[in-house]
């Protein structure tokens, strides 16, 4: 009888963000949610999020609370939002009539995402989510300005992780030695900072990271020469028995949710892929001239062209320009390479 003598490497896995994220939860005791009956948007959260949001609102801030968002009579959950997500994907930013193209993409697409709304009225928030502003990361232009021939919707990747994609010994990197590059690269006040005390934590941080990490970008824009990585995220933030307004996407009520998810994580790692696919594909790639950042869209807080701005913020929008040298050192540290 022949007996098995190779040794099984069995840290190599194909994983991905929410995975990720998931086994984090799993180790901290968080209860895990359904696994969704079809394949969607699995990282939306799946009710109201009350934040703390500390310090008494600024003018601008209460200016902004008379502002209704044009979801708030609009259901919560993960399905709604992978509905949300499948008719941005599909519809014509540059139709003649926006409405009657997101009503017609909406009739398309409920038959895979069955919810009971009005159809009118989702119609119209996706309107008013269209005409909002992106703020200066996207000088200041709105998604219907932006036409298919510079988005690429639903970027799918396979990205290779720590030689996955061939046979080398580079030892063991886990997902905590991120958080020393965050340390390192990222200036005190940036919004994304503190999480490297998230990264740096076993439950997330002891992850072994060898094989492929799979998944796809919402949508990647194009202004002018640099391109966006952009998130959509239908996550209600407001209080449960109140009006949903502007103000509950005020700039630093989204800091806030970004800090008590994990979506910093995915931040990071979508950077790298974008990196790597200009890298791949853009003759003449160069990062700090094409790689223009990371949007996080919370769409119940875009509330048309005369959506409130905060600070040079529009709300809604949470925007994030990683250093190119956290990029590149990032892309590095998963490829198994030293980073700097």
């Amino acid at each position: 009888m022949r007996t098995f003598e190779r040794q099984v490497d069995v840290h190599w896995r194909r994983t991905s963000y929410s995975a990720l994220s998931k086994a984090a939860e799993d180790a901290a005791g968080v209860p895990a949610t359904s696994e969704p009956e079809l394949p969607g948007k699995d990282d939306e959260a799946p009710g109201v999020e009350i934040l703390p949001v500390a310090d008494t609102p600024t003018p601008a801030e209460l200016l902004a609370a008379d502002v209704p968002s044009p979801m708030a009579t609009l259901p919560v959950g993960a399905t709604f939002g992978s509905l949300v997500h499948a008719v941005l994907e599909e519809a014509d930013p540059a139709a003649g009539d926006l409405r009657a193209e997101f009503l017609a993409r909406i009739e398309e697409q409920i038959v895979r995402w069955p919810v009971e709304l009005n159809r009118a009225t989702l119609a119209d928030a996706l309107v008013a989510v269209s005409r909002s502003p992106l703020g200066p990361l996207a000088s200041g232009a709105a998604l219907a300005d932006i036409g298919r021939s510079d988005r690429l919707c639903e970027l799918e990747f396979e990205l290779p992780l720590v030689g996955g994609d061939h046979r080398r010994n580079v030892g063991d990197i886990r997902l905590g030695e991120l958080a020393p590059l965050l340390r390192a690269h990222l200036p005190e006040g940036d919004p994304l900072l503190d999480y490297a005390a998230a990264l740096a934590a076993p439950e997330l941080g002891d992850q072994v990271l060898r094989g492929y990490l799979t998944g796809s970008v919402d949508v990647v824009l194009r202004v002018g020469d640099r391109y966006l990585v952009v998130d959509y995220k239908t996550n209600w933030l407001g209080a449960p028995d109140a009006e949903l307004t502007a103000a509950d996407y005020r700039p630093r009520a989204l800091v806030a949710a970004m800090q008590h998810s994990s979506y910093p994580l995915q931040a990071l790692l979508y950077a790298v892929v974008l990196h790597r696919f200009l890298r791949w594909r853009l003759p003449g790639y160069d990062p700090v001239r094409h790689f223009g950042g990371v949007l996080y869209l919370y769409l119940r807080g875009m509330c048309g062209p005369d959506t409130p701005v905060i600070d040079g913020h529009p709300t809604g929008v949470f925007s994030w320009q990683p250093p190119v040298a956290l990029v590149t050192a990032l892309s590095d540290l998963l490829d198994g390479r030293a980073a700097s």
